[in-house]
Formats: structure tokens, sequence, C-alpha cells
């Protein structure tokens, strides 16, 4: 009897999504957006001489606008259960996993001069400290864990809907 209760349960589950929203993947690309933002605030906040300055920079700032722009647009999607959307969350994830070994690791093993007032002379100081440099770090993981988890539960919850929905065309 308890198989039968819950073969109705995961029925009803998968009857729900047909007219239900997937917010799970939505929300976690939400959060993926936000760890981004911070990321984004901490590299663009620092002022420590002109290292930044460069291409790098400028190609970076392209990046993550078009990271928001393409993983918003992925929110909608996985909203509505289109599974490339799901795929598209995937990639994302990949590009801020690689993104950790670029800028980040680039500015904390360089060094740039610096004049400290207490000693009153130049000093050569860490572009990014480790402080800092840890957080970049986390920020970008956890965007990317956020965009691999929307993507997983995307493509699964997709692919699911469509199967149920194609099992119904063939019951008619």
């Amino acid at each position: 009897m308890t198989n039968l209760h819950t073969d109705d349960v995961k029925q009803t589950r998968l009857d729900r999504m047909r007219f239900t929203k997937n917010t799970l993947s939505s929300r976690l690309v939400y959060l993926a957006i936000l760890f981004d933002v911070l990321f984004f605030v901490s590299i663009y906040e620092s002022d420590v001489g002109n290292w930044y300055y460069t291409a790098l920079i400028g190609v970076s700032v392209v990046y993550n606008l078009v990271f928001m722009l393409v993983s918003f647009l992925a929110s909608e999607g996985v909203k509505n259960y289109k599974v490339s959307y799901g795929y598209i969350l995937l990639g994302l994830g990949a590009g801020q996993i690689v993104r950790v070994f670029i800028l980040p690791m680039m500015a904390h093993a360089a060094l740039t001069k610096r004049s400290d007032p207490v000693l009153k002379k130049v000093v050569e100081v860490p572009v990014m400290e480790g402080g800092q440099f840890t957080w970049v770090i986390i920020c970008l993981v956890l965007s990317a864990l956020c965009c691999f988890a929307a993507g997983i539960i995307a493509v699964v919850k997709s692919r699911r809907l469509h199967a149920y929905n194609a099992s119904l065309a063939l019951a008619k």
C-alpha cells in the first residue's frame, strides 16, 4: 500500500510541474548573480595603484556584464522548464571556475608600489591581499556552484516534465 501512495505522490508532483514554475533553479541563478556582484564590487573597489588599469580589467568588466545578462535570461528560461537554459547555466558555472585562475590569481601574485604614510616611503605591496583573495575566490566558487546546481536541477526537471507530457500525449 505504501508503494501505491508513493506512486500517487510522484504522479501528483509531476502533474503539478505542468502548472508551476521552476523557482528553485531560478532563485539559485539569482544567488549566482549576487555572488558575482560581490566579486565585482570587491575587485573594482580596490585602489592599489595602476595595476588594474589594463585590458584584462576591461575584458573582466565586459564578461561580468555578459554573465549577469545571460544568467538573468537563463533564470527566466529555467523557470519555464526550457532545458537549453540549464545547459547554458552549466557553461556559465564552468566560466566562473575558469575566472578563479585568471584575474584573482594574477592579482594575488603581483606586486605594486604604494606610498606608506607611516614609513614615509614607497613600498611594494601585493595587488590583492590574502583576505580579499580568499573572499573573491569564495564568491566565484559559490557563484559557479549555484549555476551548476540550477543547471542540473533545470535539466533534470525539464526532461522529467517533457517525458511526462509525452506520456500524456500518448495516453490520449
